[in-house]
C-alpha cells in the first residue's frame, strides 16, 4: 500500500553519465571501495580456510563447506534481524558489523584453533555480513539518485565477480609464501581497511525514521514482502533462474574435467559484458524491455549441452549463456521501486540472501540431477527448468504495479 511517510529520496545531483562520474559520489566511492575490500578479505578467508580444512582432514566435502558454507548463514540473517538495515542510524550499523567482520577474521588466524571453533565462527560471519549486505543496499538506494542505481549495482556486480576470481589467484600466491594463518592476516588488514574507508566517508542518514529493528520487525516486513504478488514473481525470477543456471557451472568440471577453467573464464567474461552493456549502455526503459530476454539468454544456451559439444562451441554457449546475468539490474531496479524508503535495506538484503540460497540449491540440484544422467544432459535438464520457470513467470512480473509494500 501507498507510504505517506516514507522519507525523502536524496537531493537531486547531476546526472551521472558512467562509472567514473558515479566514482565522483563521495559516498558511493566509499561505500564501494569497503565493498572492494571486504569482497577480496571474503574471499581470501575462504581460500585460506578451505587450503587449511584440506590440509587437516582431507576432506572434499568439508572444504568445499569451509569454502562456501556461509552463505547459508545469509538466510538466517533475512530472516531473522535484516530490519537492522533499515535502523535509524545506518552508518553506525554498517561500521559495526565491520568491525564484527574484522574481529572474526582476525580471530580465524589464532594459530591451533579448533576445527569446529572455525566453522562456528564461519556461520557467524556469514549470518553477520548478510546483515552488513543489507545495511550497505539500503544506503546505497540514498547515496545515490535513483536515475544511477542500476549503474551503481552494475559496477558492484562487476567488482563481486571480478573479486571473486582475483581473490582466488592472489590467495594462490599469497600461500606459497604464506601460512593460512598469514593469509587470514592479510584478509584483516583489508577488512581493517575497508571500515577506516567506510567510516570517513559515509555519513549519517538523519532523516530516516526511527525503526526499532528485531525479530518481530523482521518477520512483519517479510511477511508483508512476500504477501504481494508482483514481489513475490520479481523475488522469484531474481533468485530461481539464476540458482539453476549456477547449478549447470557447478558440473564444468563433471563435464569436462581438463577444460573446466576455460568454461569458468567464458563464464566471467559473458557476464562481465552483459553488467557492462545492460548497466552501462541502456536506459532503464530498454533494460526492463529487454529483461525477460535476457532471463531466456541466461539459460538457453545450455540447452546445446543435451548434444554434449566440444569445448570450443560449449565455451561460446557459457558466454552467451553468462551476459544474461545482466537481467538481474532491471529487475532490482523494479524490486526497488516497488518498495517503501522505511524497508529498502532490509528488501534488498533479503533479495541478497535469497540469491546466494539459490546458488547453492542450483548447485545441490544439478548435482543431484547429473548422478544419474550425463553432466550435459544434467545442464540441459536444469536449464529447461530455468526456462520454465522465466516463461510461467512473466505475466506476473508484467502486471507487477507502482504499489509499494507497506513500510510497517
Amino acid at each position: 500500500m501507498p507510504s505517506d511517510t516514507s522519507e525523502p529520496r536524496a537531493l537531486p545531483t547531476p546526472p551521472l553519465t558512467g562509472y567514473r562520474g558515479l566514482l565522483r559520489n563521495r559516498e558511493f566511492a566509499g561505500l564501494y571501495a569497503g565493498f572492494t575490500l571486504t569482497a577480496a578479505a571474503s574471499t581470501l578467508s575462504g581460500f585460506a580456510l578451505g587450503t587449511l580444512v584440506d590440509h587437516q582432514t582431507g576432506s572434499p566435502f568439508l572444504t568445499a563447506v569451509s569454502m562456501y558454507g556461509a552463505s547459508f548463514a545469509t538466510v538466517l540473517g533475512a530472516l531473522t534481524l535484516m530490519s537492522v538495515a533499515d535502523g535509524a542510524r545506518p552508518r553506525r550499523t554498517l561500521v559495526a558489523l565491520q568491525w564484527v567482520s574484522l574481529l572474526g577474521v582476525a580471530a580465524q588466524a589464532v594459530p591451533g584453533l579448533p576445527l569446529t571453533a572455525r566453522f562456528g565462527l564461519l556461520l557467524l560471519l556469514g549470518f553477520f555480513q548478510s546483515l552488513g549486505t543489507g545495511t550497505r543496499m539500503g544506503l546505497l538506494a540514498e547515496v545515490v539518485p535513483a536515475s544511477a542505481y542500476a549503474l551503481a549495482r552494475s559496477l558492484i556486480n562487476i567488482t563481486s565477480g571480478g573479486m571473486a576470481v582475483l581473490g582466488y589467484a592472489i590467495g594462490a600466491v599469497l600461500l606459497r609464501y604464506l601460512s593460512p594463518q598469514g593469509v587470514f592476516v592479510t584478509a584483516a588488514a583489508l577488512t581493517g581497511a575497508g571500515l577506516v574507508i567506510v567510516a570517513v566517508t559515509v555519513r549519517e542518514r538523519s532523516i530516516r525514521l526511527t525503526r526499532r529493528p528485531g525479530l518481530r520487525r523482521t518477520w512483519t516486513t517479510n511477511r508483508e514482502l512476500f504477501s504481494h504478488a508482483g514481489q513475490r514473481a520479481l523475488l522469484l525470477n531474481l533468485w530461481v533462474p539464476n540458482g539453476l543456471v549456477v547449478g549447470c557451472e557447478a558440473l564444468f568440471i563433471s563435464y569436462a574435467p581438463q577444460h573446466a577453467g576455460a568454461l569458468l573464464a567464458a563464464g566471467s567474461a559473458g557476464m562481465l559484458l552483459g553488467d557492462l552493456t545492460v548497466g552501462r549502455l541502456l536506459t532503464a526503459g530498454q533494460r526492463r524491455r529487454h529483461a525477460f530476454g535476457l532471463r531466456l539468454l541466461l539459460a538457453v544456451p545450455y540447452l546445446l549441452f543435451a548434444a554434449h559439444p566440444p569445448v570450443a562451441p560449449a565455451a561460446a554457449a557459457v558466454f552467451l549463456a553468462s551476459a544474461g546475468f545482466a537481467a538481474t539490474l532491471p529487475l532490482q531496479e523494479q524490486l526497488l521501486e516497488l518498495t517503501p524508503d522505511p524497508v529498502r535495506g532490509q528488501v534488498q538484503g533479503v533479495e541478497s540472501a535469497g540469491r546466494m540460497m539459490w546458488q547453492g540449491i542450483g548447485a545441490a540440484i544439478a548435482g543431484g540431477a547429473a548422478q544419474h544422467l550425463a553432466a550435459g544432459t544434467a545442464m540441459a535438464a536444469v536449464a529447461v527448468v530455468s526456462v520454465a520457470i522465466t516463461v510461467f513467470s512473466r505475466p506476473f512480473v508484467v502486471r507487477a504495479r507502482s504499489v509499494r509494500v507497506s513500510g510497517g
